[in-house]
């Protein structure tokens, strides 16, 4: 957990994506992460956790829904929502914290 702790500290936004490979809207959301990375670029970090591999965060962090996606700056939890999101949406999200 001291991993996870120093990669939520960033001074850039950090967007969490928790997913599996068996829910069909996690699936999806491997392409949608990849266009907010690429448009972010050094501007914010983007990361997958597989619930399945991180039972413990998964269950620390109270990962219901998939995919849930959690946007952290310094420490502190700015956003958090379950379900299918569109990358415009994330991207406009992480812009408010750069």
């Amino acid at each position: 957990m001291s991993k996870f702790g120093e990669l939520i500290s960033a001074n850039v936004p950090v967007l969490l994506n928790f997913f599996t490979d068996w829910n069909e809207d996690s699936v999806s959301m491997h392409e949608i992460l990849r266009n907010v990375a690429a448009a972010m670029g050094d501007g914010a970090k983007v990361i997958k956790i597989d619930v399945d591999k991180n039972p413990e965060l998964s269950e620390a962090l109270r990962i219901k829904g998939l995919p849930t996606c959690i946007i952290y700056k310094g420490g502190e939890m700015k956003w958090r929502q379950s379900g299918l999101q569109e990358d415009t949406t994330l991207i406009t999200l992480l812009k408010q914290y750069v």
